[in-house]
């Protein structure tokens, strides 16, 4: 049997098939601005403006209280590029499509792809809402404690993930494998190790889930003021000189409740904070902390019952200087990831672009004469951001 010459274009979505196969995570998110980066030419730096829900304050009574409408956006930004590069020979061309799917697509697909969907995963440091559970085992009681914060914030029925690293798919599974009569569904868990969906969740699971090490949170920290809003809180009694916090750690301040996203009553639960960025205390044991959701205590934007007094308790999750896994549950709002269509360069061997569920994929080949080979580089261009943290759930494991 003769063999076929790969063209550009089957060779772009083969790799396309490799890719999209691997990701879990960003193909359960938003994926819907794909289309405003779409055979545009996207560059490095271009910015989508995202278009936040409004929010309202009610009226009580017949008199009119007109209310301006202040509409918040997030940048969405395609800014990240990678890529994976290769150099084959003629001989190379001439495989069939599974063979070099198998040789070569297949081991340079599989890496690009792992590296895009860690990157993306970084996001759940965005995310102030967490159960609790730092190292024991997660129980399917847990996942419910993190299905009731994704309801308390509204989160839409359709749509919602439990996305599980391997360790809390093996507990899950095997604590729940008798509650299913199902007999595929009981065959998949064995075969698969997945449940598939309960509990509103549709469950997936991922290699690719980091852990997260908390900052050394040594000493008695304390808010320091009262009366404090917006995204910074001013606190000491932190150990001096210590990096007592860092990015995505989680904490609650003693008094501080968390309000109905609509009504704005007080829900008598505390309201989890996270840190957006990593703080070191100074030599007083000082901390300016960079803080999410902000606290704003009235209004349509409204966060929490109200701020925090002068030297009320500070209390962060989990084992100072100790790493522990985790897991997200998840509305598909909470993030949203985008690739962009690539310049396509003139005076090449050939070039070729392919886009399947919103991964575009431009493929670059050029003819070495001296050596009779083809090097030839893969490249994806992409951005991802946190769009609604409320509607997303970390469960810190063992």
């Amino acid at each position: 049997m003769a063999n076929t010459l790969l063209s550009p274009t089957a060779v772009t979505r083969e790799a396309l098939r490799v890719l999209h196969q691997k990701l879990n995570f960003v193909g359960s998110i938003t994926r819907e601005y794909d289309d405003s980066f779409a055979r545009q030419g996207a560059k490095v730096g271009d910015t989508l403006k995202v278009r936040l829900p409004n929010q309202y304050v009610v009226r009580t009574g017949s008199t009119l209280a007109a209310q301006d409408t202040t509409e918040t956006s997030v940048d969405l930004k395609v800014q990240t590029q990678k890529g994976v590069d290769l150099n084959f020979t003629s001989v190379d061309l001439t495989m069939s499509l599974d063979d070099f799917s198998d040789r070569v697509l297949e081991p340079a697909m599989s890496v690009l792809a792992a590296n895009i969907e860690a990157d993306a995963m970084t996001m759940y440091k965005d995310v102030n809402n967490q159960v609790n559970n730092h190292g024991l085992a997660t129980t399917f009681a847990k996942v419910l404690q993190g299905r009731k914060i994704l309801v308390d914030n509204l989160a839409p029925l359709a749509g919602r993930t439990c996305n599980l690293n391997t360790q809390d798919n093996v507990d899950l599974v095997d604590a729940l494998k008798g509650l299913f009569n199902d007999k595929a569904n009981i065959s998949k868990q064995y075969r698969e190790g997945f449940m598939g969906r309960t509990a509103g969740f549709d469950f997936m699971e991922n290699t690719l889930w980091p852990s997260h090490t908390v900052g050394s949170k040594a000493g008695t920290p304390l808010v320091n003021g009262a009366g404090q809003t917006g995204a910074t809180l001013v606190t000491d009694g932190w150990t001096a000189s210590t990096a007592a916090l860092k990015k995505g750690d989680i904490f609650m301040i003693a008094g501080v409740f968390r309000v109905h996203p609509e009504t704005k009553a007080s829900t008598g639960v505390l309201q989890q904070f996270v840190a957006t960025a990593d703080g070191t205390a100074d030599g007083a044991g000082a901390l300016t902390i960079q803080i999410s959701p902000s606290i704003i205590t009235s209004g349509a934007m409204q966060t929490v019952s109200g701020s925090p007094g002068d030297n009320v308790a500070i209390s962060v999750a989990g084992t100072g200087n100790t790493a522990h896994g985790l897991s997200l549950a998840y509305h598909k709002g909470a993030f949203a990831f985008a690739t962009a269509d690539m310049v396509m360069p003139r005076g090449v061997d050939f070039a070729a672009r392919e886009a399947f569920d919103g991964i575009s994929m431009r493929i670059v080949r050029q003819y070495d004469i001296n050596n009779d080979k083809f090097p030839c580089r893969l490249d994806v261009l992409y951005g991802f951001k946190t769009l609604r943290p409320q509607l997303a759930c970390r469960l810190a494991n063992n």
